[in-house]
């Protein structure tokens, strides 16, 4: 029952992505926006509805409040049909997101209810990659559900928001990297460990720039080691190619940490947050390198 859930959940998060890519909007202003968005599942019945809406804390009457988007099924499909077979996907949108622009520095605050697979850091990690920045957001279902096809409305409301149009490379990463989260917790039977690994390796290949697919390997092995995760070769190999991916995007790493920052505060009091970027550990020894070298020149002419 949980791995059903878990498929449908996925099905609807990859869609909401991919509605994003789709998406032509004027350039944002600076200022924050006039009304939050929700984004609602396009079959929600009226009861169900009702019952989303106060677990977002929105008022029927309140409605004309909101700028309000759908999200249906074939979004979904169009989207999720990459990573998951049609009868995983399902035939119902459901998943339901209410997302408030704040300002620099408020990072992406996520909140979650009746979700019960995808935990509030693993969309943090996702949306972040997505390009998604400071914003209040909360998940809703109408009962218990995984949760992974809000992602789709998340950032289709951000960007119908903000003004901003997401990158299509991105979004496709954030969807995988969902899944990929979503499945490595359901294997290993520990959402943390899976969300502490994949943010970790994550972390290390952006701050690092890791491109090298046997060193990102290396990495996710020592990473894993650390948090004394067992994983697969399959295992390994699925998070090797979300990680070439993400190597492949323009991220940056003080912006991950600053929108995600509840999984950043957690590796780093594991000791597995790898903060230091190689180069510039590098170009820190040579710059050393080449004032010892013109100290040595300069002795040499003295006794020359």
């Amino acid at each position: 029952m949980r791995k059903k859930m878990f498929k449908k959940g996925m099905a609807v998060f990859i869609s909401a992505l991919t509605v994003l890519t789709t998406i032509c909007v004027p350039a944002a202003a600076d200022s924050i926006a006039d009304k939050p968005y929700l984004a609602l599942g396009a079959d929600l019945k009226e009861d169900e509805k009702t019952k989303v809406l106060e677990l977002l804390d929105v008022k029927e009457e309140d409605l004309e409040n909101y700028t309000v988007v759908t999200v249906t099924n074939a979004d979904e499909h169009k989207y999720l049909d990459a990573y998951l077979s049609a009868s995983v996907i399902g035939s119902r949108a459901l998943s339901s997101v209410k997302v408030i622009e704040k300002e620099s520095g408020n990072g992406l605050q996520v909140t979650t209810k009746n979700i019960t697979y995808c935990t509030k850091v693993m969309y943090q990690n996702a949306l972040a990659t997505a390009g998604l920045k400071d914003a209040d957001i909360t998940v809703a279902g109408p009962f218990n559900i995984s949760g992974t096809a809000a992602l789709v409305g998340a950032m289709e409301a951000y960007s119908k928001m903000t003004g901003k149009t997401l990158d299509s490379d991105n979004v496709d990463t954030a969807t995988d990297e969902l899944v990929t989260t979503s499945q490595i917790a359901e294997e290993i039977g520990d959402q943390d460990k899976a969300e502490e690994l994949i943010g970790a390796v994550k972390n290390a290949v952006v701050a690092e720039e890791i491109k090298n697919p046997e060193k990102i390997e290396e990495k996710i092995e020592e990473t894993a080691d650390k948090l004394e995760v067992t994983l697969t070769d399959d295992q390994i190999q699925q998070i090797r190619l979300l990680m070439e991916k993400i190597s492949k995007l323009d991220l940056n790493i003080d912006s991950l940490k600053e929108q995600a920052k509840g999984l950043y505060d957690k590796l780093s009091k594991l000791d597995v947050d790898l903060n230091i970027n190689q180069k510039e550990v590098d170009g820190f020894f040579a710059q050393i390198g080449s004032w010892f070298e013109g100290l040595w020149k300069q002795i040499k002419s003295w006794f020359e």
